[in-house]
């Protein structure tokens, strides 16, 4: 069996435990897959400023496909090397078809280095508050001149599944929507931007084939690139729809499921 040229992983659920760290079982197998020769892309909904605190933390290098496909990103330099914002205008539209059919859903706007959030959109995550920025109303949301990445939806009233499909429904195909397991959050891109358009893209540059990648993920918004890869790894933690959807299955996140696979394929053990 040909070893595979580029390892594309999740992070959240995937790569990383349940506390956010990256065990040093799965941070050894990562270096045995590079030291073989194997590029290794993290491919991930998180915007590129949590990319950096996990680099920092594991001396992690190489590129970073952020914010489900809107971004490329260089961890070494720090640099966005290609972006695909969300119009405006767009995200205004389909915040205001789901505010109709959603009652007390709120919004907030993804621009990679800052969360723009109105006053509905009560979702707080504690290792991002210093990135969090409150404006004074939803419609204050749409007089940012910062490019965005995502419009991010929440409800307290509908887990993630339910809103997904109350925003298909209402938001029509203007918009590409997805959810990563968040708590009744949802994802919004622009129309065709997902994991798997964008790291086709970078592998193309580099002459790797799909066929030459194996990816690993646990949620929804991992499906494209579970789909495309030549081997998609739906770890055992991994929402249902995704254990339907894929075939091939490893241990879950807190079982370094990543690394089982890796291991096996290039060497090396726990």
């Amino acid at each position: 069996m040909l070893l595979p040229r580029l390892i594309a992983s999740d992070l959240d659920g995937t790569l990383l435990r349940n506390d956010g760290t990256l065990s040093l079982r799965t941070l050894r197998a990562l270096r045995t897959a590079e030291s073989a020769g194997a590029e290794v892309v993290l491919v991930t909904a998180r915007p590129p400023r949590f990319v950096d605190r996990l680099a920092e933390a594991a001396g992690l290098e190489g590129t970073a496909v952020c914010s489900n496909g809107a971004l490329v990103y260089d961890i070494g330099t720090r640099t966005v090397v290609s972006s695909r914002a969300l119009p405006l205008a767009t995200a205004r539209r389909v915040a205001t078809a789901l505010a109709a059919t959603v009652p007390g859903i709120g919004f907030a706007l993804e621009t990679g280095n800052h969360v723009l959030y109105e006053p509905a959109y009560r979702l707080r995550l504690s290792e991002d508050i210093d990135a969090e920025l409150p404006v004074p109303s939803m419609a204050d949301l749409w007089l940012t001149d910062v490019p965005v990445t995502k419009l991010l939806a929440w409800s307290d009233r509908l887990d993630a599944d339910a809103l997904l499909a109350a925003a298909e429904e209402g938001a029509g195909d203007e918009v590409q929507l997805t959810h990563s397991g968040g708590r009744g959050l949802l994802e919004i891109s622009a129309s065709g931007v997902t994991k798997a358009g964008t790291l086709s893209i970078l592998c193309a540059g580099r002459g790797i084939d799909a066929t030459e990648v194996i990816a690993f993920g646990d949620m929804p918004n991992d499906l494209t690139v579970l789909d495309w890869a030549g081997t998609g790894y739906a770890m055992g933690n991994a929402h249902p729809s995704v254990l339907a959807a894929i075939r091939t299955h490893t241990l879950s996140n807190e079982e370094d499921g990543v690394a089982h696979v890796i291991e096996r394929l290039f060497g090396g053990a726990a």
